[in-house]
């Protein structure tokens, strides 16, 4: 006997719109973050202490002249409180606005560092405790609470300290020092068991990128800041924080989020200044107060993100593309299935041009933040930043060359190898802070027109092949932030500026020359220690780009040969074979690429001529197809 619903069918859900894939999504309305201006404090200055949220936030004494005036933030506007007992500057605290703990700091003139504790119950000051060593420009977990707080770091009187030490609510307790004496440290995040250290003076007083990390014991350095500072600002936890403002050499804005393993620079803040109160639970919500402009500030800032957050599922009433799904378009009165795409559905459109024709050049970063150094054929050292609209000009490598490779971002960049007329193939190696190169350590072996992991950092870098003084080259050097190591060869000489992609630990090079020119079809995985070869592309190239990581990667351009002839062949690495996918507009080899799968970027190369031009590749990784009957 047949069921009810062998009978009747079953039920079809029905929308109005096709659902949107959540990758295209986030393209559309990426995750980012924004400075926005709040009310001004009552009192303008700087090196004060801070306590609580971005939306219930408490700040006591600063500077100048020494105060012992507490404002407290209700979201909306600062309101004066009761004072502190002691004046003093260069302090720290942690807690709410109903139950908050301020320590340490010199009272000025001079150098009086002391260590003393006071704790607020929501009307008033009471000294408890001193720290066991007084000090000041200290570090703070901000997170941490009243009977519960950390103090790390800062100046006593014979300068920079590495001592930690604990507060139960009655007592300090000195525990696991810092592995580097810095003060100046008022970036901070956490509990006083789940903590960061952020940046912050050497001994020597120059700004540092350092970060640490404490788990209640001991601290371990972990992925440095992108941009080296001292005095600046710190709000979240160890897992999810973010630093911002701060000294550089001059007053910076620059902000950067932490996700837990690395910094993405974000949004800056409106007004560049240090030495500013702090706040947040994460680093989706922060806030900024008062500082140095260098002038004394009294402006308060609030950070938010606002979009798609890709962390977490889509928002309430957003429609996600699930593969699998069958439903009925009301709108277009069509049956439809939501299907596994394979390869990214993708094309590419014209972008902004550069302001330099040339080719051979150092590529690097991502869609809307990339950078190109160097080239030919007038042998340059200019150095073009993209910022998603248009690219300016910024500082000149030391050292004008092409054939020239790099990675990380376009504020922490490492470029290197490269001929530099009349005739030498370089080991040059050179970093960008943002805005200026410096001269690091060479590679063991002079070479150009090789290949590199563009995803990797200045601190963590991979250099592959390339043509030496005596030919085409299986060499592999290692970049460790001061110095290069030769590790495993690859399998097959190659020159030609190769694809590469990926990481220092986890890399892809694909096509490229080899020996006489040939154009080469090979893909070889990098797994930290050796090279394994992979599957072949489906059309041998040299002088190719590339776009995304060791297992979801994008090789475009490039030229064949013999009978050279440029292409504009796009072919999708899925991390085990090679599928063509939507072709450039325009045939190009020797070009600059940036990106992932699903949001890359193509800019100057060979056309010929040398060309200004760049394209972007926009895909969704996801295929909607409509239901027939017939």
């Amino acid at each position: 006997m047949s069921e009810y619903k062998g009978i009747k069918g079953f039920q079809v859900q029905t929308r109005t719109e096709d659902p949107v894939p959540y990758a295209q999504a986030l393209a559309d309305n990426p995750y980012a973050g924004t400075w926005a201006s709040g009310a001004d404090v009552n009192l303008g200055r700087s090196e004060m202490a801070s306590a609580g949220t971005s939306t219930a936030n408490m700040i006591s004494g600063g500077e100048p002249p020494t105060t012992v005036n507490a404002e407290q933030w209700n979201g909306s506007s600062w309101t004066e409180v009761a004072n502190l007992n002691t004046a003093r500057y260069g302090l720290m605290g942690a807690g709410t606005t109903t139950a908050a703990v301020s320590f340490g700091g010199d009272t000025g003139p001079g150098s009086n560092r002391i260590g003393n504790t006071e704790t607020w119950n929501g009307s008033a000051w009471t000294e408890v405790a001193d720290l066991n060593e007084g000090r000041f420009r200290l570090g703070s977990a901000q997170s941490a609470t009243y009977t519960a707080a950390l103090a790390f770091g800062g100046a006593d009187p014979g300068g920079g300290v590495a001592s930690t030490e604990t507060w139960n609510g009655s007592s300090w307790t000195e525990v696991g020092d810092l592995n580097e004496a810095n003060y100046n440290i008022p970036g901070g995040a956490g509990t006083n068991t789940a903590a960061l250290q952020m940046g912050g003076a050497n001994g020597a007083g120059n700004e540092v990128a350092t970060v640490e990390s404490w788990n209640g014991s001991a601290w371990t350095e972990i992925a440095d800041l992108n941009t080296a500072r001292d005095y600046l600002g710190g709000a979240g936890t160890q897992t999810s924080a973010l630093a911002y403002g701060g000294n550089t050499g001059s007053v910076t804005g620059k902000t950067e989020s932490w996700d837990g393993s690395s910094w993405t620079e974000v949004n800056d803040m409106a007004t560049a200044r240090q030495q500013i109160g702090c706040g947040g639970a994460s680093n989706a919500a922060a806030l900024a107060t008062a500082g140095e402009e260098p002038s004394t500030s009294a402006k308060t800032e609030e950070w938010a993100f606002t979009g798609l957050d890709p962390s977490t599922t889509p928002a309430a009433g957003y429609a996600d593309a699930i593969t699998g799904d069958f439903y009925y378009n009301s709108t277009t009165g069509q049956f439809k299935t939501v299907n596994d795409g394979g390869a990214p559905i993708g094309t590419w459109a014209a972008s902004a041009t550069m302001n330099d024709a040339r080719g051979e050049g150092a590529s690097l970063g991502i869609q809307t933040s990339a950078m190109y150094s160097g080239g030919e054929p007038a042998v340059t050292a200019n150095t073009e930043i993209y910022d998603g609209s248009s690219w300016t000009e910024v500082g000149d490598l030391n050292a004008a060359r092409y054939g020239i490779k790099g990675a990380g971002t376009t504020t922490a960049s490492i470029v290197f190898m490269g001929q530099i007329p009349p005739g030498t193939r370089s080991a040059l190696t050179e970093t960008f802070d943002g805005s200026s190169w410096t001269e690091v350590g060479d590679l063991n072996t002079g070479r150009l027109q090789g290949g590199s992991a563009i995803q990797g950092t200045t601190t963590a870098s991979l250099c592959f092949s390339g043509a030496t003084s005596t030919g085409e080259s299986v060499l592999t050097e290692s970049y460790n932030g001061s110095s290069w190591t030769e590790l495993a060869d690859l399998p097959t000489p190659s020159y030609l500026s190769p694809g590469g992609t990926g990481t220092q630990g986890a890399a892809l090079k694909f096509a490229g020359g080899g020996p006489g020119g040939t154009a080469l079809d090979e893909t070889v995985s990098w797994n930290g220690s050796s090279w394994t070869d992979v599957a072949e592309m489906n059309t041998a190239r040299r002088q190719i780009a590339g776009a995304g990581s060791q297992t979801s990667a994008l090789g475009f351009g490039g030229e064949s040969y013999p009978s050279p002839a440029r292409k504009s062949l796009t072919e999708f690495w899925n991390g085990t074979s090679w599928t063509e996918v939507a072709d450039l507009a325009t045939a190009v080899s020797e070009q600059g690429g940036a990106g992932s799968t699903t949001a890359a970027m193509s800019y100057g190369g060979e056309h010929p001529p040398t060309t200004t031009a760049s394209e972007q590749w926009n895909a969704a990784e996801f295929l909607i197809k409509t239901v027939t009957t017939s």
